[in-house]
Order: structure tokens, then C-alpha cells, then sequence
């Protein structure tokens, strides 16, 4: 899959078939539309072409930017697309100049001009331009002069495909780790930078890595004790582990932590990226009345883990 970043540089694509979304976890029901999206191109002799934005649309034209928890990062997206076998992605820079076209030059600057569309395949909800004005009716009244086909996204697909980026979210921040794999298509994962903590882990003799995540606008899971695959930089084959998230509160923990054990690993691996995936969480978060009793209970972590693992 190619990348492209700069529209005032594209190739000329051959019978370009294009979708326009931002597919935050390219999930199973994005997968319908892709499908789709591939079916056409091969029908048509052409190249599947998806357009996506960065940064994340309401990030420009919302004020509760706040709120926003993304499934995957750009990259993760990136990696993600590339591996169900489209042949361009396109990262828009979102601006608000961007956002404040009109959506008759959307259609003719940005849509026709860039990416000379053979076939554009949008849902029937879309809308873009200023004020989001534009929709899927205007790009139907415009497909004669501007000789595309369009095509559109059953509403069915599309509801299914909202729902599951909910669903997704909320089995995220709360510990149903199973439901949002299951919907995902694939186990969620995250990354993070490894920093050093105060070295309590390896007193107990279970060391960690304290992770600093990334992107802030990646969603975490839910505080609590997981079993995880756990993949550092440079390594090709994911490590068996475990994960805690909270507040450790055993020790008065002040704040937030994510730290990983990965088992009988004793690498040094600090400022590294670990890639972090999710598989089965395990229990709540719980004050012990003192290490002990808290090592004790991270011993049967382990063995629960490895059953899952």
C-alpha cells in the first residue's frame, strides 16, 4: 500500500475507486466496506484509493476536543489498512480552510481535481464542505458532469459499523476486553514509551515496564490486572506477560500507571517503544494489607496468565 501525504502531489491513479472515512479500528464492519471497495477496483480494471484525515475531523471543527478517544492511532491505522491489501491510502491534512470549502469545491477541487474518480463509494450520511452542506445527493447531481459513478453504502452497514466503534470503545474503558476483540477483528493493542518508575517490580521480584503512552488521544483500557502479548522494539515475536493499570494503591499510588512484566525477560529496554496487545482481563484492582500478601497474589496473576496465553 502506498502513502500519500501531500494531495498537491498525488500520482495519477488508474480508475481510481474511493471511499472517504476515517476507519478508527478498522474493524469488521469497515471490512465490509473495503470488500467492497476491492470488488469494484477488480471489476473495473482499477486502484482502491481510501481518504482519511488527520488530525481526526473534530478535533478542527468541535470544541469538545476533550472527548475524543481514538481506537487506533494514525499509524496503527496505517499498518492495519496495509495489511487487507489497499492499494493508496491518502492522509488529508484537516485544516480550517479545509473544513470551510464550499461542498460544490470539495467536489470539483479536492474529490475530482486531486483524485479523477472512476467510481466513489460513500455512505448515504455523508457530509462535507462548510457547514457540511454537502451530501450524498449533491455528489449524485454532480456525476454527470463530472463523469464518476457513485455508489452507496447501505445505511445498514453503515449504523452497523457506528455501533460497533461504540461498542468497541466501551468494552475498551471497561475491561471487556473479549467484545471489543471479537468486533475488532483482531486483538486491541497499544503502544507506549518505556520510562523508568521507581523499581518497586523488581524489589518483588516481578520488574516492569512503566509505560508512557504515546498518543494521548489513544484510548487505554479500563484500570485492572490483564493478561497481555507483549512486543518490544526490534523484537519479531510477541513475549508473554502480564499488565497492570491503576493506581497501585497497595503502595499509595498517586498516580496512573501502566507497567508490563514480561515473563522471564530480563532485557534492558528503557526509552524503547513496547507494543502492548491485549488478550484476557483478569481481575480488579485491589489494596493489599501489605507486599506480601500483594506477591502472593502477583504469583497467581502469572499462573491465570499463562492459562490464557
Amino acid at each position: 500500500m502506498q502513502v500519500h501525504y501531500d494531495i498537491e502531489q498525488l500520482p495519477v491513479f488508474r480508475n481510481a475507486i474511493i471511499t472517504i472515512g476515517t476507519f478508527d479500528g478498522v474493524h469488521m464492519g469497515h471490512r465490509q466496506i473495503i470488500d467492497k471497495l476491492k470488488t469494484e477496483a477488480k471489476s473495473q480494471n482499477g486502484e482502491t484509493v481510501i481518504i482519511t484525515f488527520h488530525p481526526h475531523p473534530r478535533k478542527v471543527v468541535s470544541s469538545a476536543i476533550l472527548g475524543i478517544r481514538l481506537i487506533n492511532t494514525l499509524t496503527e491505522r496505517i499498518d492495519l489498512l496495509a495489511k487487507l491489501g489497499i492499494d493508496h491510502l491518502v492522509v488529508v491534512p484537516f485544516t480550517d480552510a479545509f473544513a470551510n470549502q464550499t461542498a460544490e469545491d470539495y467536489i470539483k477541487d479536492f474529490l475530482v481535481d486531486k483524485f479523477h474518480p472512476h467510481t466513489i463509494i460513500i455512505g448515504y450520511d455523508h457530509r462535507f464542505g462548510r457547514d457540511r452542506l454537502g451530501d450524498y445527493r449533491l455528489l449524485e447531481k454532480k456525476a454527470v458532469e463530472y463523469n464518476y459513478q457513485l455508489k452507496e453504502i447501505p445505511k445498514h452497514i453503515l449504523e452497523n459499523i457506528s455501533i460497533s466503534s461504540t461498542n468497541i470503545r466501551q468494552a475498551i474503558l471497561h475491561n471487556d476486553i473479549a467484545t471489543a476483540d471479537k468486533l475488532l477483528g483482531y486483538d486491541f493493542f497499544f503502544s507506549g514509551k518505556v520510562i523508568h518508575g521507581d523499581k518497586l517490580g523488581r524489589k518483588l521480584g516481578y520488574p516492569t515496564a512503566n509505560l508512557k503512552i504515546n498518543d494521548e488521544e489513544k484510548i487505554i483500557p479500563g484500570n485492572g490486572i490483564y493478561a497481555v502479548y507483549a512486543l518490544p522494539e526490534g523484537y519479531s515475536e510477541k513475549l508473554k506477560g502480564m499488565m497492570s493499570i491503576g493506581f497501585r494503591p497497595t503502595v499509595d499510588g498517586k498516580k496512573r500507571v501502566v507497567e508490563v512484566n514480561i515473563f522471564d525477560f530480563d532485557k534492558e529496554i528503557y526509552d524503547q517503544t513496547l507494543k502492548v496487545f491485549v488478550k484476557k482481563y483478569l481481575r480488579e484492582e485491589v489494596k493489599f494489607n501489605g507486599l506480601d500478601e500483594l506477591v502472593k497474589q502477583i504469583d497467581q496473576d502469572k499462573v491465570d496468565s499463562l492459562k490464557v496465553l
